[in-house]
């Protein structure tokens, strides 16, 4: 990991454009890929890359703590996981939902580190209810065999996301307010991301489905990853009271 934090700035800044190349190919292959083999072959190959890219990025910049770094690393890898399994030939879709879900138990552990499980019930309660109120509507459409894990990836999504918002509601204007924020902006829009999904599968076929799904998914794991980052400004004051000690 310190081989890939010593990356050069130049590469460092290059890494969102980087990303949205990738994620932009992936939806782009994934609205013409129906019937036509040279685009599924595009987004079946810049699909992981996007998320690999993403990876790279939560090492590339000095972490808030190795911890953390690892617990979001892992979250991530495991969506990669559970990337390719969703896209897989063949109905793999309990299988790339139970590696979101471990995904989401990572990243959960990793806010736990510097945060409290019952920090700000509100936004536990909003989280929960954003879910229930999902799985209501679309409980009559979801295949008997699939519902319990449905409503299993459902309540751990509620809960990362919800542990984010609490967690940048704990570290509100301290040294870590701006990393927060990011994980919670990521954790929001992964309920996003996930519920468009849920719906275009049980509900019905959503227009540029893969847009939305695509565009909300990596914008999420986008903010999770550069939330394992320091901020900036703090890491540069942090610099100067080494060097003049």
């Amino acid at each position: 990991m310190s081989t890939v934090a010593s990356l050069p700035p130049a590469f460092r800044r290059a890494l969102a454009p980087m990303v949205a190349c990738a994620a932009l190919a992936a939806m782009l292959g994934g609205v013409l890929g129906e019937g036509a083999s040279a685009w599924q072959w595009l987004h079946w190959m810049t699909k992981p890359l996007a998320t690999v890219l993403v990876i790279v990025a939560a090492l590339a910049w000095p972490p808030i703590t190795s911890r953390y770094r690892r617990r979001v690393v892992t979250g991530l890898a495991c969506s990669l996981v559970g990337d390719v399994l969703l896209m897989w030939p063949g109905d793999l879709f309990v299988a790339g939902l139970v590696a979101f879900l471990i995904a989401h138990l990572s990243f959960i552990g990793g806010f736990l580190g510097d945060s409290r499980l019952g920090a700000r019930p509100l936004a536990w309660f909003g989280c929960l209810l954003l879910a229930t109120l999902n799985l209501a509507w679309l409980w009559p459409s979801i295949p008997p065999a699939l519902r319990v894990a449905v409503v299993a990836y459902a309540l751990v999504l509620a809960a990362m996301a919800a542990l984010a918002l609490g967690r940048a509601s704990v570290h509100a204007g301290d040294a870590l307010a701006r990393p927060a924020r990011r994980a919670a902006i990521g954790g929001l829009l992964f309920m996003l991301g996930d519920s468009l999904l849920a719906w275009d599968r049980f509900h019905g076929a959503l227009p540029l489905a893969a847009v939305w799904i695509l565009g909300s998914y990596y914008a999420a794991v986008w903010f999770i990853a550069r939330s394992v980052a320091r901020d900036e400004g703090v890491a540069a004051t942090d610099a100067m009271q080494a060097s003049t000690t």
